[in-house]
């Protein structure tokens, strides 16, 4: 039973760290993140693509769930993305950019940095392969 222990906290830190950063992706549409990194499209292809990002982050904590195939790899992308997010922010921060420089839009960048390094401890210590119990139920949710 111990050894579950890892991957229960490594989905719960998934999901919270999803939603920190959908927040994120919400405060940068108000902060019009397309024009500040020069995106074409304006705020029709940042929706394409934020539908796209969306269905992956969902996928991925199915999968850190189930601790199916890719249980890992969606653990670490997700991480990647949070402290990404949280460096170029900061970056632009310190180069004296407008944007994104409320307390909510500061405190969920600083929350995705915690939250990403957290996961990626977490997910470290999490057994490769699911425990026969977790196959057994994979094989039963189908």
């Amino acid at each position: 039973m111990q050894r579950n222990v890892p991957r229960k906290l490594a989905a719960n830190l998934y999901l919270g760290n999803s939603v920190v950063l959908i927040a994120h992706e919400i405060d940068s549409a108000y902060w019009h993140e397309w024009e500040l990194f020069g995106l074409p499209g304006g705020i029709q292809f940042f929706l394409i693509l934020h539908v796209a990002l969306l269905g992956v982050v969902l996928w991925g904590y199915r999968s850190v769930v189930l601790w199916s195939r890719g249980a890992r790899m969606y653990s670490y992308l997700l991480a990647c993305a949070g402290i990404f997010a949280a460096l170029i922010h900061g970056g632009l921060l310190a180069a004296g950019t407008p944007q994104f420089r409320s307390p909510t839009s500061v405190a969920l960048l600083i929350g995705t940095l915690i939250l990403s390094i957290w996961q990626i401890a977490v997910v470290k210590r999490c057994r490769n392969k699911p425990s026969l119990k977790v196959r057994a139920d994979n094989e039963r949710a189908g």
